[in-house]
């Protein structure tokens, strides 16, 4: 005995219709994060969110201005710095130039010789006075240093987990 089975395309159009619309309104499971931003503010000599929102009012009009100061002052700054810290993944570091008369740039890097070698970094110039660059980097744990050596900061710490 031979049984026959029909399936009329009335009966197939509304499940396959639901199953169309469940992945139109769901989220795209398979997309990439969105990068977690990071802002830093650059006054001169310094970063101000690194050094608890504290603006020194130093002024600089070029980095040699900043050399001189943070041969003095950088020590006890960076004793009293605050430390970054980060879980892996992808970040914008989003610098802006506040008051600082020239270009600026920014490097972000391992802490040391062998952080330096086996993590990733970051580094850019041409930031002009009133401008904000991105600089975008994926992060592995590890111990970091961020500064900026045209306004010759302090390398002020980032740990990530």
């Amino acid at each position: 005995m031979r049984y026959r089975v029909s399936i009329s395309p009335r009966h197939i159009s509304l499940p396959l219709t639901i199953f169309a619309m469940s992945l139109l309104l769901s989220p795209n499971i398979y997309a990439a994060p969105s990068p977690k931003i990071i802002e830093l503010t650059q006054t001169p000599c310094q970063f101000l969110e690194s050094e608890n929102g504290v603006d020194h009012g130093f002024h600089s009009t070029s980095i040699k201005d900043c050399e001189a100061i943070n041969a003095r002052t950088s020590a006890d700054r960076l004793a009293k710095a605050k430390i970054l810290k980060l879980s892996s993944g992808s970040y914008i570091f989003r610098v802006k130039n506040q008051s600082v008369p020239y270009e600026l740039g920014f490097w972000l890097r391992g802490d040391g010789v062998v952080n330096r070698a086996r993590l990733p970094s970051v580094s850019g110039g041409d930031l002009q006075p009133g401008k904000t660059k991105d600089y975008a980097i994926t992060l592995k744990p590890g111990q970091y240093v961020y500064s900026c050596p045209l306004n010759n900061t302090p390398d002020y710490k980032l740990v990530v987990n």
